[in-house]
C-alpha cells in the first residue's frame, strides 16, 4: 500500500513539473506578445500558427547551442548553479495543495519560506563562480535585494497566518469562502505583489539584470543550457508567486476553472508592469524595503494579532 502511495506521489510530482514547464513556455510567449503590443509592434508570429510554437523553437535553439565556459571560472559551482536554481524553483511547487496524496502538509507556508530563501545562494554562487566583475556585482545586488524583500514578505505572510491561525494553504480556501482577503487586507495585498516583483527580480526591480550598466548581471557568462535554466527558473518563480497570491488573497478556490483564470491575470500583471514602468533607483529600492514596507507590515502584524486576540476573547 505504501509503495502504491509513493508511486502516485512521484507520478503526480512528474505531471505537475511537466505542466509547470509547459506553462512557463507559454508564459514567455504571452510576455513577448503583450510587450509587443504595449510597444506598438508585433510579437512572435512566424513559428506555427500566430507564433504558438515559438517557445519550443527557442528551447531547442538554446539547448543545442554551444556551451561556453569562462577559462578562470570555478567550474563545478559555475556548472551546477543553474541546475540547482531550476531545481529549487520547481521544488517550491511541491507545496501546491492537491487531494491526490501530494505534499499537502500542515506547515506548507513554512516550507515556502525555507525553500524560497535557498534561491539566494544559487544566484550568489552563479555570480561569484563566473569570475567576472559584472557577474559578481549583479549577484551581490540580487542577493541584497532578495534578502531585504524576504523580510517584508515573511511579515506580510505572518499577518495572513494570524488571520487564519494555521500554516496550511488549504485553510486559506476555507476562510475565503465568503470574503476574499484582498478586500480585508487591501494594503497588504499590494505590498505582497510589490515584494513578489522584487523577490523574482522583475521590472521595476531588475537590478541584477540592469542591462544599461551590468550587461545582464549575474548570468552574463552563461550561454545555451545554463542560461535557459536560469530563464526557466525565473519564470517558474513568477508563476509560483502568482499561484501563492491567488491562494492568499484572491479566494484560492483551487478546484475551479476560475482559479486558473485568476492565476493568468496575476501573471499578466507581472508582464504589464514590465512593459509600463521604468527601472527603480537602487537606493530607493532599499529605502522602500526597510523604511516603508517593514514598519507598515509590522504595524499590520500587531493590528491583526490584537484583532485575533479580541475575537478569541469574545468567543471564549
Amino acid at each position: 500500500m505504501i509503495l502504491k502511495e509513493y508511486v502516485l506521489l512521484f507520478f503526480s510530482m512528474f505531471v505537475l513539473i511537466v505542466c509547470v514547464l509547459v506553462g512557463v513556455a507559454f508564459l514567455t510567449l504571452l510576455e513577448r506578445k503583450v510587450l509587443g503590443y504595449i510597444q506598438i509592434r508585433k510579437g512572435p508570429n512566424k513559428v506555427g500558427f500566430a507564433g504558438i510554437l515559438q517557445p519550443f523553437a527557442d528551447a531547442i535553439k538554446l539547448f543545442t547551442k554551444e556551451q561556453t565556459f569562462p577559462f578562470m571560472s570555478n567550474f563545478v559551482i559555475y556548472y551546477f548553479s543553474p541546475v540547482l536554481n531550476l531545481f529549487i524553483s520547481l521544488f517550491l511547487w511541491m507545496m501546491m495543495p492537491f487531494l491526490s496524496g501530494f505534499f499537502n502538509f500542515n506547515l506548507s507556508l513554512l516550507f515556502f519560506l525555507c525553500v524560497s530563501s535557498l534561491g539566494v545562494y544559487t544566484i550568489m554562487m552563479a555570480g561569484w563562480s563566473s569570475n567576472s566583475s559584472y557577474a559578481l556585482l549583479g549577484g551581490l545586488r540580487s542577493v541584497a535585494q532578495t534578502i531585504s524583500y524576504e523580510v517584508s514578505l515573511a511579515l506580510i505572510l505572518m499577518s495572513f497566518v494570524f488571520l487564519v491561525l494555521g500554516l496550511n494553504l488549504f485553510d486559506f480556501i476555507v476562510f475565503q469562502g465568503y470574503c476574499w482577503f484582498f478586500f480585508l487586507c487591501f494594503p497588504l495585498s499590494f505590498m505582497w505583489v510589490i515584494s513578489g516583483l522584487a523577490e523574482t527580480n522583475r521590472t521595476p526591480f531588475d537590478f541584477a539584470e540592469g542591462e544599461s550598466e551590468l550587461v545582464s548581471g549575474f548570468n552574463v557568462e552563461y550561454s545555451s543550457g545554463g542560461f535557459a535554466m536560469i530563464f526557466l527558473a525565473e519564470y517558474a518563480s513568477i508563476l509560483f508567486m502568482s499561484m501563492i497570491s491567488v491562494m492568499l488573497f484572491l479566494g484560492g478556490d483551487l478546484y475551479s476553472f476560475l482559479f486558473f483564470v485568476k492565476l493568468v491575470l496575476v501573471s499578466f500583471l507581472w508582464i504589464w508592469v514590465r512593459g509600463t514602468l521604468p527601472r527603480f533607483r537602487y537606493d530607493k529600492l532599499m529605502y522602500l524595503a526597510w523604511k516603508s514596507f517593514l514598519p507598515v507590515s509590522l504595524n499590520f502584524l500587531m493590528f491583526f494579532f490584537c484583532l485575533k486576540l479580541t475575537i478569541l476573547g469574545f468567543l471564549l
